[in-house]
């Protein structure tokens, strides 16, 4: 963070620890240490730890004799604050997040403000949910853990998922769009919307071992066969993980040789994203990460197969009894390779000419974050998704806050409304939420006034949104 007048310092907030425990693991005096299933930072003393955990206890016990139902989910004091959340009957996460600080040198020495109010609950509780719902899509559910292997089991596979993924939360970027976790789209005409319907039911045709499907372009996602809440966190996952790391320019394929192998030489550029490196390889690796689905009712445990060519990728899943082998693998891409990348091609010609259609963007005079809860479809021009992990907002941090705090009023009510917000700095900020639907507007206008930022949202829904219904 940027030093600014009188040599003054902002500090980042941080995550301080994060555990997991179950009170009911160690019920009696002297086994409370039985009760921590997973602790960050691990090289904390012993009795710190139990004194955490029985801290955290306490105040949810306590919180629970005023709501029984709906127990603590944040405590704020003023260095930190802290998420609680239990995701499986008596199991707890927290999540301790240090407030960030302005550091100020008073006659030479550092004096360190922490600043109270500047967290959103709303958004770093999202953050603990979905740390679990990460966990859950890798590992299945806590208890299930249990079953296969009670405590140590759990313990091993908490210790394995959350050392690598406590290292990928930024937490002094996260807003807005951590609560909504919603998919981003990729628009699409008709026409080539059943192309790849029809390859997709194709490839299920001829690849029969096949249970689901999902197939996404340029990081949007077209087409998923799974249930909502499983794709959102799998989409979450091939967007800032598995996908970052697979970056390339879209036609690299090019450089790479035509393989001479294939039968009319038809030259691909489909590959595995997960899976086996190098197909000619007869020692080549068939292992694919195993993700769980539908942990509900049937609990699923499945093989995902993640296939790319140029800005297409198709995942596959299939059931994890079924190991895929090399051959199949090297069917898959015989048979998916050729299509997709005449399909990627097809794709991109169109988003071109749809692109031209609608004419050269101007930079506008505003910027929008739009969500629909019913689809999770979600529409940002705040935030240039082009870092691996960090969805950078071009929009001032406080602007930003002003649109949690909006959100976090729509939560409170079940009716639709509209908040307009005059924020410092000439910004207008206006938030309208209809039908399941929630739209946020940062206009950048000097001297309007709220009649003519009204008459500017409207312009901007019937030219973004023509075919959505708005109250107005």
């Amino acid at each position: 963070a940027a030093g600014g007048a009188g040599q003054e310092k902002q500090l980042a907030p941080t995550l301080l620890s994060f555990f997991i425990y179950n009170p009911k693991l160690g019920p009696k005096e002297g086994e409370e240490e039985k009760k921590i299933l997973f602790y960050h930072p691990n090289e904390v003393e012993k009795n710190e730890k139990i004194r955490n955990v029985g801290l955290c206890e306490a105040i949810v016990q306590f919180t629970r004799t005023f709501s029984p139902t709906k127990p603590a989910k944040s405590l704020h004091t003023q260095k930190n604050r802290q998420f609680f959340h239990e995701p499986e009957e008596n199991f707890w996460m927290v999540m301790v997040v240090r407030n960030p600080i302005i550091e100020k040198h008073k006659d030479g020495k550092p004096v360190y403000e922490y600043q109270e109010e500047e967290l959103l609950d709303k958004v770093y509780s999202s953050v603990l949910q979905q740390c679990y719902s990460m966990y859950k899509l890798f590992n299945g559910t806590f208890r299930r853990a249990m079953e296969d292997g009670g405590v140590k089991i759990l313990k091993e596979r908490l210790e394995k998922f959350f050392h690598r993924y406590l290292q990928t939360l930024h937490l002094q970027s996260c807003d807005l769009l951590d609560v909504f976790c919603g998919i981003s789209f990729f628009p699409l005409d008709k026409m080539t919307y059943l192309k790849i319907q029809s390859f997709i039911n194709r490839m299920e045709e001829s690849l029969n071992i096949v249970k689901y499907t999902a197939f996404l372009y340029n990081d949007q996602l077209i087409w998923s066969g799974l249930e909502q809440d499983d794709m959102r966190i799998l989409y979450k996952y091939l967007t800032t993980s598995l996908f970052p790391r697979h970056m390339e320019p879209e036609l690299a394929g090019r450089d790479s040789p035509i393989r001479a192998e294939m039968p009319g030489n038809l030259q691909h550029y489909g590959r595995f994203l997960t899976g086996p490196l190098n197909l000619n390889d007869p020692e080549a690796k068939c292992r694919f990460p195993k993700i769980f689905v539908n942990t509900d009712d049937t609990y699923e445990e499945l093989h995902l197969i993640v296939y790319k060519a140029m800005s297409a990728a198709v995942c596959f899943m299939i059931d994890a009894s079924i190991p895929p082998t090399l051959e199949f693998c090297r069917k898959l891409d015989s048979i998916v390779g050729p299509q997709l990348t005449v399909l990627a091609s097809d794709i991109c010609e169109q988003y071109n000419i749809n692109k031209r259609i609608s004419g050269a963007e101007k930079e506008p005079q505003f910027k929008f974050i739009y969500f629909n809860h019913m689809n999770l479809a979600e529409k940002s021009t705040i935030h240039m998704r082009k870092t691996s992990s960090v969805s950078l907002a071009s929009v001032h941090p406080d602007l930003m806050k002003i649109l949690g705090d909006i959100n976090s009023d729509f939560s409170r009510v079940d009716e639709d409304e509209e908040i307009i917000v005059k924020a410092m700095s000439d910004y207008w900020v206006v938030g309208k939420k209809s039908d399941q639907r929630e739209l946020y507007v940062i206009l950048n206008q000097k001297n309007a006034n709220l009649i003519e930022v009204n008459e500017e949202v409207k312009k901007l829904c019937a030219t973004q949104f023509n075919n959505i219904f708005f109250l107005d």
